[in-house]
């Protein structure tokens, strides 16, 4: 027998039990459903479902529930294959079919890019799949922490619910080696909790130090490389400025498509490597310049013609500082891409660059990098107006 969705006939409360039809699915993964005006979101579940939650997070205009259970299940849902899933917070799209987490990916990232930056969102194309989306992460951050009352030590992520780690001894998205890491990691375990430990499988042909950064999946890197390449020779560019530059994997892997390339990075460790990956690749027409982006940039791009040069953002996923920004308003290079792992700091940063129309957003790709979880990676072509 259907259930209808529970009316509001009365402020909502920390504790309701409520009935809700879910209709939509919010960037960071959880369903959307209303009492009347009142927006309620629930993790782990999928448009087109009937549910019961109860409410655990009461605010003026929102509220949070937990799902108690499922009155009908969209043809979206299928079954979770990690056993931690829901408690563990590494995930959020396990229970949702991967091609529907595509799609809805998308969807989040047009809708962001419309609200937050004010942009078309027919730029957006559609999400590049990753070949295998389960079993890809070459890199975890693993914690431990003193459980009082068991009298152990949990060893694994933060829970989904609050900040105790949730004890795991596999990974559904990891990489094999990386969970046999992981096993040893727990059969050796610190000697206390609070401690953070990175398990990683090194990138081949790459140095990369223990705290330097190189993306996380290697299955899906050659399309994230072949998106930002591709819109680098349709640009016609001939200079690269490769800002966060790391290890130089982007500036190294596109040495072949310029006449010449900087790139800037504050990790000093991360420079010298990015200096050892060029000479091993004896690629000669670059060269890597430690500092920060905001204080390095002007000098950088004093040294090329601004009407020839692309400047490659990859920042933190805060994005960009307000300096650089300017600085690429005042320098006006003849193309900007930026990529991101978070689209609102991204059309956030856009917007401002777009603003007074210095720059038109030619188009965003997004690739992903991360599947099961609510994060994707996107990279933006910006070209100079006139």
């Amino acid at each position: 027998m259907s259930v209808p969705a529970s009316p509001l006939t009365a402020p909502p409360a920390v504790g309701d039990r409520v009935t809700l039809d879910i209709h939509d699915l919010a960037f960071g993964g959880e369903g959307v459903g209303r009492l009347g005006e009142f927006v309620v979101f629930v993790p782990f579940v999928c448009p087109g479902e009937r549910i019961e939650a109860k409410l655990t997070e009461v605010k003026k205009n929102f509220a949070r529930g937990a799902l108690v259970r499922l009155i009908t299940t969209a043809p979206e849902r299928v079954e979770p294959r990690c056993e931690y899933f829901g408690e563990c917070g590494g995930c959020q799209y396990q229970h949702l079919d991967y091609a529907a987490q595509l799609r809805w990916k998308r969807k989040q990232i047009t809708d962001l890019f419309q609200r937050v930056g004010g942009f078309d969102g027919a730029r957006v194309s559609e999400v590049i799949p990753c070949p295998q989306p389960y079993g890809y992460r070459n890199r975890i951050l693993v914690r431990s922490q003193w459980n009082g009352p068991a009298k152990k030590l949990n060893l694994g992520f933060i829970r989904t619910d609050c900040n105790w780690v949730c004890d795991i001894e596999s990974c559904a998205i990891a990489e094999p080696s990386v969970n046999e890491a992981l096993l040893h990691w727990r059969r050796n375990p610190p000697p206390k909790g609070g401690l953070k430990t990175t398990l990683r499988l090194q990138a081949e042909g790459w140095t990369v130090p223990e705290h330097s950064f190189f993306q996380n999946n290697f299955f899906v890197l050659p399309d994230l490389l072949a998106a930002v390449r591709q819109r680098l020779t349709d640009a016609g560019t001939r200079h690269l400025i490769d800002a966060y530059c790391g290890v130089g994997f982007f500036s190294l892997s596109l040495a072949d498509a310029v006449d010449s390339f900087l790139g800037v990075e504050l990790d000093i460790p991360a420079i010298k490597a990015a200096r050892e990956n060029q000479a091993r690749r004896q690629i000669t027409n670059g060269e890597y310049v430690a500092g920060d982006t905001d204080a390095l940039l002007p000098s950088l791009l004093n040294r090329l013609d601004p009407a020839k040069t692309a400047v490659l953002l990859d920042p933190p996923r805060v994005g960009c500082r307000p300096p650089t920004l300017q600085v690429l308003r005042e320098t006006r290079p003849a193309q900007i891409l930026y990529v991101s792992c978070h689209p609102a700091t991204l059309a956030r940063d856009l917007k401002l660059l777009c603003t007074d129309g210095l720059y038109e957003l030619v188009d965003v790709q997004p690739v992903d990098m991360f599947p099961q979880t609510q994060h994707v990676e996107c990279v933006a072509d910006l070209r100079r107006v006139g």
